[in-house]
């Protein structure tokens, strides 16, 4: 997990502060605007080899996973991509809600505001963002007819006056 977040955190930073890489590629994952579960897999192939098979054949074999394990091990990280991409919260009972920082309401913010600044980390942590500085700390509000929305902190106080 942490050699994917690793190769993903800054290949995703890569593609957004280089203007030809985001242009060509990774602009075509962002022309959603909001997140739904489709979205996980909408990009580019060029982005697709540069973030997912590197990254992938990376975790493979500096591990050595059997192809059981790196069965389970991608399948894994691509349900926590749709999982991230789906635009929901659900506050009961997701598990990927409970077991990792990365999730959809931190998707939600690179999205939504200051996409091309902050929230690159994924699949699994927020580890990067924290480390490098990206990470842009948020709030989870229920709309008052029903849902939720995603607010990244300073943004609330703006929203709430």
């Amino acid at each position: 997990m942490l050699v994917l977040d690793t190769w993903q955190y800054f290949m995703h930073r890569y593609f957004h502060h280089n203007k030809f890489l985001y242009g060509h590629f990774h602009s075509q994952h962002h022309r959603l605007e909001v997140p739904y579960a489709f979205g996980a897999i909408y990009n580019h192939p060029v982005e697709a080899i540069a973030f997912d098979i590197i990254g992938g054949a990376l975790s493979y074999f500096l591990f050595g996973m059997s192809p059981r394990t790196s069965m389970f091990f991608f399948s894994f990280a691509t349900i926590k991509s749709v999982d991230d991409h789906c635009g929901l919260w659900l506050p009961a009972g997701n598990l990927f809600h409970i077991f990792f920082s990365n999730n959809s309401a931190h998707h939600d913010v690179h999205h939504h505001f200051h996409g091309g600044k902050y929230s690159f980390s994924q699949p699994f942590f927020s580890l990067w963002d924290r480390i490098r500085g990206t990470y842009l700390p948020y709030s989870v509000e229920k709309r008052a007819k029903g849902g939720f929305q995603v607010w990244p902190v300073h943004k609330l106080k703006e929203h709430r006056n």
